[in-house]
């Protein structure tokens, strides 16, 4: 029987790119929380397994030659898992070359453009004293709507964004599912909103989605947030 992989994680789109391929390969796991917001990823035993204090991370007691194995950024995570289990990595080298760049795509890209549109247009004005920055938010905004339309152009002739399903769609949905708060539309991406349907109904997605759904945007009194917020986008190392 193999023997449960260690996830650290919290609810966020890159904590479910890995719950996702979990369920998706049918890995056994056990969770372990990180609660970023209350500086969890700053613990010293932590850090020995993620150095840049970041979830997802992982600890696979059944790693290469079969000695426990730590992988912390959650790109690094997919590939190990795709070549642990030989599935969702493509079948020979071609489709590999063609899963990587879009994984590739996503984590230089898709995450970081994202990311910082949510924290203008969302975090950023609800700070106290709030930041309201419309240079930075329309430089986001625009520039995850550049990159939604180049995967809606991608998926005009794909049904999953590498061909067949595979890790490169577990790492990019979990942040292109959230596009209202990106304040993106889909109006004018049918087959990105396509796609996200196609994802969203199925099983292991749904199931990764809910792993610890409850900790997602719970309620914090003013003194909560505040120390979430310092927790989030106050630290320097």
């Amino acid at each position: 029987m193999t023997a449960p992989i260690d996830l650290y994680y919290w609810p966020t789109p890159n904590g479910w790119k890995i719950t996702i391929a979990l369920e998706e390969m049918g890995l056994p796991y056990n969770l372990h929380l990180i609660d970023i917001g209350a500086g969890d990823q700053f613990g010293e035993d932590f850090l020995k397994i993620a150095p840049n204090n970041r979830m997802p991370a992982i600890v696979d007691p059944g790693g290469p030659g079969g000695a426990p194995v730590s992988i912390f950024e959650s790109g690094a995570i997919l590939q190990y898992l795709g070549r642990k289990t030989g599935q969702f990595y493509g079948k020979g080298e071609r489709e590999k070359i063609a899963i990587e760049q879009w994984l590739m795509w996503q984590m230089g890209g898709v995450g970081p453009m994202a990311g910082q549109a949510h924290h203008f247009l969302k975090y950023a004005p609800s700070r106290m004293p709030p930041h309201v920055l419309p240079y930075a938010q329309d430089r986001y905004r625009n520039e995850v709507s550049r990159l939604y339309s180049v995967l809606d152009k991608q998926l005009a002739t794909h049904e999953f964004i590498a061909g067949d399903y595979s890790i490169a769609d577990m790492a990019i949905w979990p942040w292109v599912q959230i596009w209202e708060g990106q304040e993106q539309t889909m109006d004018d991406k049918p087959h990105v909103a396509r796609w996200l349907e196609t994802m969203r109904v199925r099983p292991a997605v749904a199931k990764g989605v809910d792993v610890a759904s409850d900790k997602r945007n719970r309620q914090q009194s003013p003194e909560e947030k505040a120390k979430a917020d310092k927790m989030l986008f106050d630290q320097k190392g």
